[in-house]
């Protein structure tokens, strides 16, 4: 049985917990601001972005002539770029991504297609490292300051795959943020890109334009590429930090009540050490006048 020095010594062990997890939990809030701000202002763009060329992919009569528009005959390769977090303390957020991950994987194995991961994220690179999947490359630090840059080589990374042959469909798996207390992990198909389609399978509306059809295509699908990737970074830093101020404040909340039901335990004890040591005093008078 515990001794009261024990159960002290616990009680003060858990409230410094608690200050730890109380201050990340700040850190993350703090974190969480500043990257949601990021994301909502790039959002609205990203999002015309794929409209638009959408809608451009959707006016070519010849798609052959682009080979990010062209669907390959038969898909016997398919890249899955996977997008997680670099630290942990953030509860479920980087599971769901790599049972996400394994669910496709396995899903394109059953098909008979070749799977290869680019992981970007240090709990990505760490998990396959010990699983029989083929990893091309992993990166790490993307996320700790979300940049184009990084965005930019990434995506000229899987546009050379796919135009070169070494990928007949690339995939990007990452986490949207949904709210602060919701992330659901995301699979979009980057390459080959897909023309908007109305409803009832009519296209939609050309738009009037200069230069040519074929410069435009030409200078904005990369961009494009770079975009998507860039805005699922954007959404699975925001979705990181949500998490983790999440699972912080839960951990808290944890250690308030570890603490007041290892204080009843104290007290408890305490009284019953009081109760004994006045029973002894008592018979021991008590043996004295006998």
């Amino acid at each position: 049985m515990a001794t009261l020095r024990d159960i002290k010594r616990k009680i003060e062990a858990v409230r410094k917990t608690s200050q730890i997890t109380k201050a990340m939990n700040m850190v993350a809030a703090a974190k969480l601001r500043g990257a949601q701000q990021n994301m909502e202002k790039f959002h609205p763009y990203a999002l015309k972005f794929r409209e638009f060329i959408g809608r451009l992919a959707a006016g070519v009569e010849d798609a052959s002539e682009y080979a990010l528009l062209t669907p390959k005959e038969e898909v016997k390769k398919v890249e899955l770029l996977l997008v997680t977090a670099d630290r942990g303390l953030c509860g479920s957020f980087n599971t769901n991504l790599l049972v996400a991950a394994e669910k496709f994987i396995k899903a394109r194995k059953a098909e008979g297609i070749e799977v290869s991961l680019i992981n970007a994220g240090r709990k990505a690179r760490d998990y396959f490292k010990r699983r029989p999947v083929n990893v091309r490359d992993s990166r790490t630090g993307l996320l700790n300051k979300v940049a184009y840059e990084d965005a930019r080589r990434l995506g000229s990374e899987l546009i050379e795959l796919f135009e070169t042959g070494g990928a007949d469909e690339v995939y990007i798996l990452y986490s949207h943020f949904i709210s602060i207390a919701k992330q659901q992990p995301a699979v979009v198909r980057l390459l080959p890109i897909t023309a908007a389609v109305q409803q009832g399978g009519e296209k939609a509306f050309e738009y009037l334009f200069e230069p040519s059809h074929q410069a435009l295509l030409t200078d904005l699908l990369p961009d494009y590429i770079y975009v998507q990737v860039l805005e699922s970074l954007y959404q699975t830093c925001v979705g990181e930090h949500a998490a983790r101020m999440a699972a912080m404040e839960n951990a808290t909340s944890n250690c308030k009540e570890l603490v007041r039901t290892l204080t009843l335990t104290y007290n408890k004890a305490r009284q019953a050490g009081i109760t004994k040591e006045l029973m002894d005093i008592v018979g021991g008078a008590e043996a004295l006048k006998k």
